[in-house]
């Protein structure tokens, strides 16, 4: 017997899809990256997309904990086309953005429905996305500031493969 009301159990397996949505965006932007011989960013968004993948499944066990069943739905194809490396950069902040707004839904809707476990769980999820937001905030003005040509961007992208050796 599943301890999430429907709403919540309808809202969180659209939360996992989303998550799934943003790990395969994220793994286009790596792959669009590869092809301009950016391996830094490649990397960087290459982690962003086990990151995303480790939040959709962070969901998809706190369903099953509390009694309830995760159901997939689909998924589209992702965009496969930047301007710009500063393109892709605005579009994964305006994609966090996004997804902020639907963690700060789900967890107004735990609140309404005086989920309290939920709450906690979804408390992880809303301090992730101000992390999320300020990192494609602060790589956009190293953008501004750098340019996207030259030693400057190849600098950048060197700092960016250097994510994940540290931790």
């Amino acid at each position: 017997m599943s301890m999430l009301s429907k709403p919540m159990l309808d809202g969180l397996n659209e939360q996992v899809r989303h998550e799934i949505i943003s790990a395969y965006l994220y793994l286009s932007m790596s792959a669009y990256c590869e092809s301009l011989n950016l391996p830094g960013f490649a990397k960087w968004l290459r982690l962003q997309w086990h990151e995303e993948l480790e939040h959709g499944m962070k969901l998809y066990d706190m369903i099953h904990t509390r009694g309830g069943r995760v159901t997939l739905g689909a998924i589209d194809r992702p965009q496969a086309e930047w301007k710009s490396v500063s393109d892709i950069f605005q579009n994964v902040l305006a994609h966090e953005q996004k997804v902020t707004a639907m963690i700060n839904g789900l967890f107004g809707l735990a609140v309404k429905e005086g989920d309290y476990a939920s709450q906690v769980e979804l408390q992880w999820f809303v301090k992730e996305q101000v992390e999320e937001e300020k990192n494609a905030a602060d790589i956009i003005a190293q953008l501004k500031m750098l340019g996207e040509s030259g030693t400057p961007l190849l600098m950048l992208d060197r700092a960016l493969g250097a994510r994940g050796s540290k931790g």
